[in-house]
């Protein structure tokens, strides 16, 4: 575990192989960077295994974080890609999570560094574009607090990998039922993407997907009739959008800034995606959501497994990911 103090502050490359990504700890361990030689980088706190920072070759943010989040384990973080589970919101009515709190336990948990891993790589065949990094945290049932225990009492493990290359981000979680009994789960990357105003923005993608719209209270399933989505109020809907037939034929969400592809995201066995801005007024009632005006410059684009439950008997597993691509 990466909060012993005789960890080390850096993990070296091997002499004499190409230039290699770097991953280094904070000094109090809880935090993992990793940077790739040609300058990208990311940042994961070990608290809920938040990535608070993704930056390309340039050091440009492509990740939103709210100037007051707390990173000091004292509340989950606004911004950057908090993890939902074992619930998406409150859930009241559903006997094994009513009693968890908003987006369940993962995100307000310390997670353990389980290591990194690199792409394969050969002097004769790589080059810089192929080289990327792995990084692992796992959190299991043994390593939650009393109160979650006793809020969610099923034995689980959690394997949340984090993968940075040069174009692109992907994050992976793998949800393991060690219990003997089954229980349900929902899933969410609830990911804050950067922009530079959200009113030259627009998302494509979603066009026939249905939805829920939660603004103002849930209402019934809706159709997206346009093929573009534009951000002009509080926006928080769940999108169901229509994919092919196999799993392969996945259909990517862009988000379009000023007419150019900002960003890309590819789900892999999430079948949702939820929208959320919050606008003025919201924005202004949130604590920790810092400067006011933030709104202007941030747009969740958030996959996830949320409109249901996944039942996951004793021993099976589920995972589920994403990758988040930009253009310069």
């Amino acid at each position: 575990m990466v909060g012993k103090g005789n960890k080390p502050t850096m993990l070296a490359s091997t002499p004499g192989l190409a230039p290699q990504p770097q991953v280094t700890f904070s000094g109090d361990n809880g935090r993992v960077t990793a940077v790739l030689p040609t300058g990208e980088s990311v940042e994961v706190l070990l608290y809920g295994a938040t990535v608070i920072s993704w930056k390309d070759k340039n050091g440009d943010e492509k990740l939103w974080l709210s100037k007051a989040a707390k990173l000091d384990g004292s509340k989950a973080v606004r911004g950057g890609i908090p993890l939902v589970f074992p619930v998406f919101g409150t859930a009241p009515d559903h006997e094994q999570t009513s009693k968890l709190p908003q987006h369940g336990f993962a995100r307000t948990s310390r997670w353990e560094f389980l290591g990194k891993s690199t792409s394969e790589s050969t002097p004769a065949s790589s080059t810089a574009a192929d080289l990327s990094v792995k990084l692992d945290f796992g959190l299991s049932s043994a390593g939650l607090d009393s109160d979650a225990k006793s809020k969610w009492p099923y034995a689980f493990n959690l394997i949340y990998s984090v993968t940075l290359s040069r174009e692109s981000l992907t994050t992976s979680l793998v949800v393991s039922n060690d219990d003997d009994k089954p229980f349900d789960v929902q899933v969410l990357l609830h990911t804050y993407l950067r922009v530079k105003d959200i009113s030259s923005v627009s998302i494509t993608g979603l066009g026939s997907a249905t939805y829920i719209d939660k603004v103002g209270g849930v209402s019934p399933p809706q159709t997206q009739s346009a093929s573009e989505l534009a951000i002009s109020g509080e926006v928080d809907r769940v999108y169901t959008p229509k994919d092919g037939a196999s799993p392969t034929e996945v259909v990517p969400v862009t988000v379009v800034e000023g007419g150019k592809t900002k960003f890309t995201i590819v789900r892999d066995n999430l079948s949702n995606v939820v929208v959320w801005n919050p606008w003025i007024e919201k924005a202004n009632g949130l604590g920790d959501f810092e400067p006011k005006d933030g709104y202007k410059n941030m747009l969740c684009i958030e996959p996830g497994s949320v409109s249901g439950w996944q039942t996951l008997e004793a021993g099976d597993a589920f995972e589920g990911a994403q990758t988040i691509s930009f253009s310069y």
